[in-house]
């Protein structure tokens, strides 16, 4: 990955070395840290860079789990580079800058072409998400999947290799992918390689429909959204149980909580001026907006991006719209329980009184 982005001209964040010709038992000697479960890892004393042994794989079980590993002297840096998931991703840069590229994939960087490395790309079915992130995050330095890759990523599907994936790691590349600049192309990605009725089904929906949950990502990421942000807005129109789609998907509480509330509540926002004061006191209640007012910036940011992304001339939808109800927590936010308490009231009768004022404070502002 670093020789990638630094052959793009994009920032290196970090590096991970492979080691050839040597053994755990020299690594550890040279005083090298390990951190490898499943193959031999090591940390450097000072850098705390990565260094991995040179390693083949042989796939000898069903799923991405059902490899075994090689890893000693006798594996060669064209071995290791083999067993990459793409060629822009297997070019090897020694410590004084000469590339190694035995899989053409400095060919494939100057014609903006994910490509698989070899067939054994098919023996990890996470790899086609991979595939779908990284065309997502280099979609606009023209980046395309190759026709025989995607070929390949339809027969996995096809021949159900796909069907080992666990929703920890459907979820961790869709995390990965919906941060990117482009998630409309990862979701794109997963359909043309027919893998996203299988691991995202509420999304394989009608062309027209389809089109509209990508602009709408794509709205949410050209809006720096948050994640939960993004993910509200990719599940935003569809049928499903949204709760327990998001359970499916192991996705984290804070995301399962937006998405649920946007599905829920978004047209609320839509259409907030014909609401009274006392729907939009129940929305910000629903939203938990005065314990939470950081939802309710997540939620309309959300909104913001299914707004944006609406063509239909029959919506009147606007970013006023959504100001708002940002405006009505401002007004409401303030109102305290202490005068409720020194007049008497006590438990639900503090909580009713509340939400009374709120009401009343609300319909005064707008009715001036």
């Amino acid at each position: 990955g670093a020789v990638r982005d630094r052959l793009l001209g994009l920032p290196v964040t970090e590096r991970d070395w492979v080691v050839v010709g040597s053994s755990p038992e020299e690594m550890l000697a040279r005083g090298f840290r390990p951190v490898g479960k499943d193959f031999p890892v090591f940390l450097h004393p000072d850098t705390h860079e990565e260094y991995a042994l040179a390693r083949t794989e042989q796939k000898v079980a069903p799923g991405y789990h059902g490899f075994t590993f090689q890893a000693d002297a006798s594996v060669t840096l064209e071995e290791d580079l083999q067993r990459r998931d793409l060629t822009i991703n297997a070019i090897a840069e020694t410590a004084d800058g000469q590339l190694i590229d035995p899989w053409g994939g400095q060919t494939d960087l100057a014609a903006r072409r994910l490509r698989h490395v070899s067939p054994a790309f098919r023996e990890d079915p996470v790899r086609i998400l991979r595939l779908a992130r990284f065309a997502a995050r280099f979609a606009n330095q023209g980046f395309y999947v190759a026709e025989e890759t995607l070929a390949l990523c339809q027969r996995m599907v096809a021949e159900h290799e796909a069907d080992a994936l666990v929703p920890e790691r459907v979820w961790q590349e869709t995390a990965k992918a919906l941060m990117t600049s482009r998630p409309d192309i990862f979701i794109q990605i997963l359909k043309d390689s027919h893998l996203l009725p299988v691991i995202l089904p509420a999304l394989d929906v009608g062309a027209e429909q389809f089109a509209f949950i990508g602009a709408a990502a794509r709205e949410a990421a050209t809006l720096n959204g948050t994640l939960a942000v993004r993910f509200a807005v990719l599940l935003h129109p569809v049928d499903d149980d949204i709760a327990k789609l998001c359970d499916q998907l192991r996705a984290p509480r804070h995301c399962r909580d937006l998405a649920v509330l946007v599905h829920q509540h978004y047209r609320e926002c839509e259409h907030m001026g014909s609401l009274s004061s006392e729907a939009i006191i129940d929305l910000l209640v629903a939203l938990d907006a005065y314990r939470r007012p950081e939802r309710l910036a997540e939620f309309t940011s959300a909104c913001q991006a299914i707004f944006r992304s609406e063509s239909s001339p029959t919506s009147t939808s606007t970013n006023s719209d959504v100001h708002t109800l940002q405006q009505a927590l401002a007004i409401t936010r303030d109102i305290a329980a202490q005068p409720f308490i020194d007049r008497g009231l006590r438990g639900p009768e503090i909580a009713r009184a509340i939400h009374t004022e709120r009401i009343n404070c609300l319909q005064q502002r707008r009715s001036r």
